[in-house]
């Protein structure tokens, strides 16, 4: 049971990383933050969330609903 709720709640998690992963509200902004465009700094604020989300699945999760007990 708690393995159904653990798959459903990464699954959810990395959907929503997913969906964040284009800025679509910043397209056509020209806007520039300390010598960057602002959508460039979402990917790089985007890439830094990712790698950390993974490296907690991974050291938490990793074989969910592949490896039995896992």
């Amino acid at each position: 049971m708690m393995d159904d709720f653990a798959r459903i709640g990464w699954t959810v998690v990395f959907a929503a990383l997913i969906a964040l992963t284009i800025p679509w509200f910043l397209w056509g902004d020209g806007q520039v933050a300390y010598g960057l465009p602002v959508w460039l700094w979402w990917h790089v604020g985007w890439m830094a969330l990712v790698a950390l989300v993974f490296s907690v699945f991974a050291n938490r999760a990793w074989g969910l609903g592949i490896e039995e007990g896992a």
